[in-house]
């Protein structure tokens, strides 16, 4: 019995046993997978199967780790995991059933496995990339760039059934990963070098450039800083010696002024000691009458009588005139052979004073062969020269102003080479003449030119070459106009400042005038327009004259002149403007719109001026007593300083005028204003001193007993005040 007992209690023994290792079995041999088996092998795919291991130890809640459960590949785990079973596992306080599989923590499994829990832990693999990325939802990270991928074992394929010979062959495939990852890392590395070693030589490159690229600027300074030098002691050395020839000039002038005065003082002695020999002589009778008067030159500005020899008795002839002596030198003596004294005769109907010689309306038809070196200016003027042959001034070359107004000179009566011999010429006046062009080949040195009242008809691109230093320019009532005029025309006159076209046939501005240009006459003409480039090059514009032309303020351009900084003075009388034009120059001072038909001031038209506008003259208008606004006069109140608005038909003193702080003279005779308020002129709140220096009312119809005693308040004196008369009906 008791045998019997044995034997069931061994085979019962046996067949547990025999259980419990077919059970064990698919855990040892790698039969199971865990529960998500396609995102294992998904984290798995680019890595070589993980290394065996054996469990390290239990967990904490008695579970045994074990390196992984998955490397037995299977088409599919066949965990059972029906609930009612005899043999579960108690985890963390929670009961499982057998063959329950869970997750505790990210990236760890756990099995019930009759009654013991075991948890696969995942083991990322050693990635031999460069670029890595963990998804989200993934335990491992991955490659970006593509590596060597090991084939991974399907479902289908055998399993190794020698573990060993997977171990080795798992191990040499870490090992030869290492040494590749080595190899890339190295490879890698050496990469870094290089590339930080040819960024160091590049900066260093860089830095090189840079120092040269300083070094060359600082060269092209200091050459630039000695040649600046250079130029301003060129420029110093210049003015030094023209600032020496002046003196120079100036000297020599001076000397020949002194010497001058010596030879008239001494002249003069000479002639009043012959005139009291001769009177006391008796030698005044009817023979000195008889003869013919004519007047003589000794090469200089003195006039005397010559003394004819006679048979009776007369006075000793005068000696020669003789420089005086420098001192330290003896004076020669007097031999009985005297020089000749060089004469001229002078013309009849000219007369010499000084160094001035005046022929005005001599009827001369040719200019006088004179032999006067010092002669400074000629007076032709008023006579019938037709020519200006070659030569004509070799005897006089010193000469620096000529007039040859009101004679008959034409363009082909002049000589190319007239004027040539003239080094000094300064001043050249041909008004009133028959010239239909500039003439040619003028000094240089002409600083002065007036060609009024000719036939002028062009004026060519090199008419005025050669004429640098000409600073006044008068060309008025002749055939001009901008189709006949170059543009060109006045580039070589680098020093104009004054232009005279007056009485000419302009519809425009002409074109290309000077830079230097500071004052322009063009009234009566035919001007219609301002445009916008009328006044672009000339910067300097001090003085515009239009007057009597044809303009209005619609055909003003808006940039005409607004932008200039120096036009001080603009005259637009005698036009046909009906407003004051807007767009005037910023720098305005003194406006003249006298003999328009303005009825209208624009309010704020004065506001942009700087400083402001001084003088307006609107005399001979249309203004009323609608046509001037309360801001008309803004911008003026502290400048104006005098302000013309007579012979209008004005009914009242304009508002804006008794805030004028500054004004002087006040015009409003000739208008139609009845009665004058008492803060109409004079502002009672203002305590300064009184400004105005002349009102005038008169011509009005004003009654003076109504006007009350403040309204003149800000006049200097009562007689200042013109009232009579009035036109009272």
């Amino acid at each position: 019995m008791r045998l019997n007992l044995i034997l069931v209690l061994s085979l019962c023994f046996c067949l547990t046993f025999s259980l419990a290792e077919d059970q064990r079995r698919p855990l040892t041999r790698g039969k199971r997978r865990g529960v998500r088996p396609k995102q294992a092998r998904k984290q798995t795919s680019n890595a070589v199967l993980q290394q065996r291991k054996t469990p390290e130890g239990n967990g904490q809640d008695g579970s045994i780790f074990i390196d992984s459960y998955k490397n037995t590949i299977e088409p599919k785990p066949n965990y059972d995991m029906t609930p009612g079973k005899t043999e579960h596992c108690v985890f963390r306080g929670i009961t499982m059933f057998d063959k329950t599989m869970w997750s505790p923590k990210p990236c760890v499994t756990c099995l019930c496995s009759s009654g013991e829990v075991v948890c696969d832990q995942i083991k990322c693999p050693v990635l031999r990339c460069q670029l890595k990325f963990q998804p989200v939802i993934e335990c491992c990270p991955i490659c970006i760039d593509p590596v060597v991928d090991v084939p991974e074992y399907s479902g289908d394929s055998p399993v190794p059934n020698d573990l060993a010979e997977l171990d080795t062959e798992t191990s040499r495939s870490q090992t030869d990963r290492k040494e590749r990852q080595k190899k890339v890392e190295e490879e890698w590395i050496r990469k870094k070098d290089d590339e930080r070693k040819w960024r160091k030589k590049q900066k260093k490159k860089e830095a090189e450039r840079q120092r040269k690229l300083k070094k060359e600027k600082t060269a092209r300074e200091k050459e630039e800083e000695q040649r600046r030098l250079r130029e301003e002691e060129e420029e110093r050395a210049a003015a030094e010696e023209r600032r020496r020839r002046m003196e120079e000039h100036k000297r020599v002038e001076q000397e020949r002024a002194r010497r001058l005065e010596m030879e008239q003082r001494e002249m003069l002695r000479a002639l009043e000691e012959a005139a009291e020999r001769a009177q006391e002589e008796g030698l005044h009778g009817d023979e000195a009458n008889e003869e013919e008067e004519v007047v003589w030159l000794r090469g200089d500005v003195f006039q005397m009588p010559p003394v004819l020899p006679t048979a009776a008795p007369g006075p000793p002839p005068l000696p020669p005139l003789q420089k005086p002596s420098e001192p330290g030198k003896e004076k020669p003596e007097c031999t009985e052979e005297e020089p000749e004294m060089v004469t001229t005769l002078l013309p009849p109907g000219c007369s010499i004073s000084d160094v001035i010689v005046t022929c005005e309306n001599a009827k001369l038809t040719s200019i006088p062969p004179l032999s006067i070196p010092e002669l400074k200016s000629l007076g032709l003027q008023g006579n019938e020269i037709k020519t200006i042959p070659a030569g004509a001034f070799n005897g006089i070359p010193n000469l620096e102003w000529i007039d040859f107004g009101k004679n008959k000179i034409s363009s082909s009566g002049i000589d190319p080479q007239a004027f040539k011999g003239l080094k000094f010429l300064s001043r050249l006046y041909m008004d009133g003449n028959l010239l239909e062009q500039i003439p040619s080949e003028l000094p240089s040195t002409l600083q002065e030119l007036k060609i009024n009242e000719n036939n002028l008809k062009e004026i060519e691109e090199n008419s005025f070459e050669g004429l640098g230093s000409l600073v006044t320019l008068e060309m008025e009532g002749n055939l001009l106009s901008e189709g006949n005029v170059n543009p060109q025309a006045f580039k070589p006159l680098k020093e104009l400042t004054y232009l005279r076209l007056s009485r000419n046939y302009f519809r425009t501005i002409p074109q290309g005038l000077p830079a230097s240009l500071q004052e322009l006459y063009l009234e009566n003409n035919l001007i219609e327009e301002i445009s916008e480039t009328a006044f672009n090059y000339t910067t300097n514009i001090n003085v515009v004259v239009l007057r009597h032309n044809k303009i209005d303020e619609s055909r003003i351009a808006p940039l005409a002149w607004i932008n200039q900084r120096n036009l001080e003075s603009i005259d637009l009388s005698h036009n046909n403007f009906y407003l004051v034009p807007s767009f005037l120059p910023k720098s305005l001072v003194h406006l003249v719109l006298t003999g328009n038909q303005i009825e209208r001031i624009p309010g704020y038209v004065f506001a942009h001026m700087e400083p402001g506008l001084e003088y307006l003259y609107l005399s001979y208008n249309k203004l009323d007593g609608e046509g001037i606004e309360p801001e008309s006069f803004f911008g003026t109140f502290n400048t104006m300083t005098e302000l013309c608005l007579d012979h209008n038909q004005l009914t009242a003193v304009p508002m804006g005028v008794n805030e004028m702080t500054t004004l002087h003279f006040l015009r409003l005779n000739n208008n139609k204003i009845r009665h004058i308020d008492e803060d109409a002129i004079c502002d009672p709140l203002n305590d300064d001193d009184s400004h105005l220096v002349v009102l005038r009312l008169e011509n009005n119809l004003i009654d003076a007993r109504k006007i009350s005693p403040a309204a003149f308040s800000c006049v200097r004196s009562s007689s200042s005040v013109v009232l009579k008369p009035q036109r009272i009906k």
